[in-house]
């Protein structure tokens, strides 16, 4: 599946849009693949429990997404990770 990342994710991804292989298909799913594809986007994404930052956006096709949510086939997903300064 395609992810586009943005804000400091680009550092630990290497690049805005990576491809990583989902094994399921939730946002839950997307978030877990992400990290363990980019182990050093999971300090952006996930708190210590494992849980999704508050701060973070996911999008479904540009639709704000919930961790739970379904993320069907072919569809675009954007990760937004907490954003600092003003």
């Amino acid at each position: 599946m395609d992810v586009t990342v943005y804000g400091p994710l680009w550092a630990a991804t290497g690049s805005k849009t990576v491809e990583v292989p989902v094994d399921g298909d939730t946002v839950g799913a997307v978030i877990a693949a992400l990290v363990d594809a980019y182990p050093r986007a999971e300090s952006q994404l996930v708190d210590g429990a494992g849980e999704l930052r508050p701060s973070v956006r996911v999008m479904i096709d540009g639709d704000n997404a919930e961790y739970s949510d379904r993320v069907p086939p072919g569809v675009s997903v954007e990760i937004f990770p907490a954003m600092r300064g003003g």
